[in-house]
């Protein structure tokens, strides 16, 4: 699609192209982060009588989700960097695609890097994202864009933070209140509802690996009426870190969005540089 435009309206494409993948990608991501373990198990106390009705069925329901709340947040990928080459196919409503190719350099809780290239590996922009501020290089049309992080914040209608976008990127557990409503045991998954301040949440783990499979979030606003279901499949262990290397994310709301992330590389805590200068010759936006 990229090279099918007339070359002036090419940067306009590539920047739209960096909002969506920054919105399909983050599209739920909130700043309201996971609660900790003692908070949740207080919250489940206070829920598991709607579960199970008699005592020692009660008991036995805390218990569950308690031990499989753990599993999931001890299964978080722990990291200090992360680098990864990700090849994306985007869909729209329409049965338009756009292919893509991202490299990201992440630091943890300081920095995301990420370039964005099309056809014949030709790179249209860059983009640098810290705990405060997002900039942008675009690299068409050769141009400098600083922004603030609430940039992010209005590409997708939600507070996000730095954080959580590092844990959707790692395919950690996001989203998944404490507040665990119910639970459901089928066949060799198990699934917890959680109710949270913006969406609810029936994520999905493996029995006995306890890896997330997936994970269905429907906005508290009935009147937006956000949906987003996200797969998470192919996992590898490298040096003890079960990762997800193939994803799909389905979002709708007005329009549906259908997003296929492929990792082809990645690796762990490797020294990392993030290049980011702004040539003298790009204009200020």
């Amino acid at each position: 699609m990229v090279l099918a435009i007339p070359a002036n309206n090419k940067a306009e494409i590539m920047n739209k192209l960096f909002i969506l993948f920054v919105a399909a990608i983050f599209f739920l991501a909130s700043c309201h982060s996971t609660r900790h373990i003692q908070t949740a198990i207080a919250k489940i106390d206070t829920v598991a009588a709607v579960i199970v009705p008699d005592d020692h069925g009660r008991e036995d329901s805390i218990a569950f989700i308690k031990e499989n709340y753990n599993y999931i947040q001890n299964n978080r990928i722990s990291f200090t960097s992360f680098t990864a080459k990700i090849d994306i196919n985007i869909e729209n409503n329409e049965g338009k695609r756009d292919n893509l190719t991202a490299h990201i350099r992440m630091y943890k809780d300081s920095a995301i890097w990420i370039t964005i290239t099309g056809a014949f590996g030709i790179e249209g922009l860059r983009a640098f994202i810290t705990r405060d501020s997002v900039r942008l290089l675009d690299k068409q049309n050769k141009t400098y864009t600083l922004r603030s992080v609430a940039y992010l914040q209005e590409v997708t209608s939600l507070p996000l933070d730095l954080l959580s976008l590092q844990d959707l990127l790692l395919g950690n557990p996001v989203f998944l209140d404490s507040n665990i409503i119910s639970y459901n045991k089928s066949g060799n998954s198990i699934s917890l509802m959680s109710s949270g301040d913006f969406f609810k949440n029936l994520f999905t783990i493996g029995e006995t690996d306890k890896l997330i499979q997936s994970s269905k979030l429907d906005d508290q606003d009935e009147t937006r009426n956000r949906t987003c279901y996200l797969r998470y499949d192919d996992y590898e262990n490298k040096k003890g870190v079960g990762f997800s290397t193939k994803r799909n994310i389905s979002v709708s709301e007005k329009k549906k969005l259908d997003i296929e992330l492929d990792f082809k590389q990645y690796e762990f805590n490797e020294k990392l540089s993030f290049p980011f200068s702004v040539p003298k010759n790009y204009k200020r936006n």
